[in-house]
């Protein structure tokens, strides 16, 4: 191999490599984003629930008051 096809190679090689790199950080950052969103999602989701089993504790803490009213 002549030094001018050596270094074409090498300058080949280079840029491919700054390509993976690029595609590497891409692929970093569109999972990051994604487990993001998937946190968020998992919040709201928790935050429902949370609402749910409030509202139920509730319901059976009226369900139990009024109870004890009838029992006397």
């Amino acid at each position: 191999m002549t030094a001018d096809r050596i270094a074409s190679a090498l300058a080949r090689i280079e840029t491919a490599m700054a390509r993976i790199d690029a595609a590497r950080e891409a692929g970093v950052e569109a999972r990051s984003a994604a487990g993001s969103a998937k946190v968020v999602e998992l919040v709201n989701v928790h935050e429902k629930l949370r609402e749910q089993v409030a509202e139920s504790l509730r319901e059976l803490d009226d369900l139990l008051a009024h109870l004890d009213g009838h029992e006397g």
